[in-house]
């Protein structure tokens, strides 16, 4: 039996992780350790919460006092590291709160985990999520890989890329037995709407504007959010020590094309007449040190590992759409912050 902490795992990401793995694996106990921050909301795990082998853990990263105490009591075996502060735009406004959550806060569970593992490190895996952002922007060709030089232009990728290294320093220095891996833009149901394609779903249904950046040019390579927990799955079981394995969907889109594919099936859900939704796209001023293109080349973790993307972006976002029409409600709490009330009254802090 492994006792699997799973950090951020009230998070987007985070939960499609956590569920995967409760459903996957009764015979492992699964620990979901998350801040509960406006983006980590319990309602997402509400189907599995009352398995045997998940547990609940409220608690901050960046204690690090409170980390150690928290592997010494449960005596956790791996880590799949996913809590990080993750929205571009927040981290130009706030760059302080992206480097304690993400460069200290990682650097905290790698110290607790080396400490508690005390070098007897069989059966041990310290896995951290990462991304593609941290290799900087490409050009009309190209694509990440795995050896691809770090060149981050953000305090948000910046801060990613410090905690990638740091997770590097602790294998190479403490022989600590690591993974990392480096995704591409996600997507699918429970992402908060504060990133493009759920923000864009919401503020169709209320016929608000589509706030674009520039000209709508940037390019993202698109990765449906279970895909990438079923990498996840792969990588901290096959995985090879001290690797990095980069995560992509082979879905490239400008955002300007996605967002008008976006706005033609949601006339089609919602019945309004074709156009509709594409008359509120509203340009706006370019975010600064704005990535102009990512790609990434997933083809070591196809080749080693034998993981292939199950969606292509046309199904996906059609899924993902149809998603949040029939969660409406869970949309409307998230947005509403109502939702707080639910940890409040199920959860309190350790």
């Amino acid at each position: 039996m492994k006792k699997i902490l799973i950090t951020g795992g009230a998070g987007f990401i985070g939960s499609h992780v956590v569920r995967l793995f409760v459903n996957k694996y009764p015979q492992h106990q699964i620990y979901n350790l998350d801040k509960l921050t406006y983006a980590g909301n319990l309602f997402n795990l509400t189907d599995i919460e009352k398995k045997p082998n998940y547990h609940f853990i409220k608690a901050d990263i960046v204690d690090g006092e409170h980390m150690m105490k928290l592997f010494e009591e449960y005596k956790f075996d791996s880590v799949i590291h996913l809590a990080a502060e993750s929205h571009v735009d927040r981290s130009i406004s706030n760059p302080m709160e992206f480097v304690l959550t993400n460069v200290i806060g990682t650097v905290n569970l790698l110290n607790a985990a080396r400490h508690n593992w005390q070098n007897d490190f069989e059966g041990k895996r310290f896995y951290h999520i990462s991304t593609d952002e941290v290799y900087g922007s490409l050009g009309a060709v190209g694509f990440f890989t795995e050896t691809t030089s770090y060149d981050p232009h953000s305090p948000y990728s910046a801060s990613k890329a410090s905690s990638d290294h740091m997770v590097r320093a602790y294998h190479d220095t403490y022989n600590l037995p690591i993974v990392i891996s480096n995704c591409s833009n996600n997507y699918g149901p429970n992402q908060f709407p504060e990133k493009l394609i759920p923000l864009f779903i919401n503020n169709i249904r209320h016929n608000k504007s589509l706030p674009v950046y520039g000209k709508g040019e940037n390019i993202r390579d698109w990765l449906y959010v279970v895909d990438h927990a079923r990498a996840i799955d792969v990588i901290f079981h096959k995985g090879m020590d001290g690797e990095t394995y980069n995560i992509g969907g082979n879905n490239e889109w400008k955002n300007i094309d996605l967002i008008k594919v976006m706005c033609k099936i949601m006339d089609e859900k919602l019945g309004r007449p074709t156009g509709t939704s594409e008359r509120l796209i509203t340009y706006v001023k370019d975010r600064a040190g704005h990535d102009m293109r990512y790609a990434i080349d997933s083809g070591k973790l196809q080749r080693e590992l034998d993981w292939t993307p199950s969606l292509q972006f046309e199904e996906g976002i059609r899924i993902t759409i149809e998603w949040y029409l029939t969660n409406q409600e869970w949309l409307d709490e998230v947005t509403s912050g109502n939702y707080l009330k639910y940890y409040e009254e199920q959860y309190v802090e350790r």
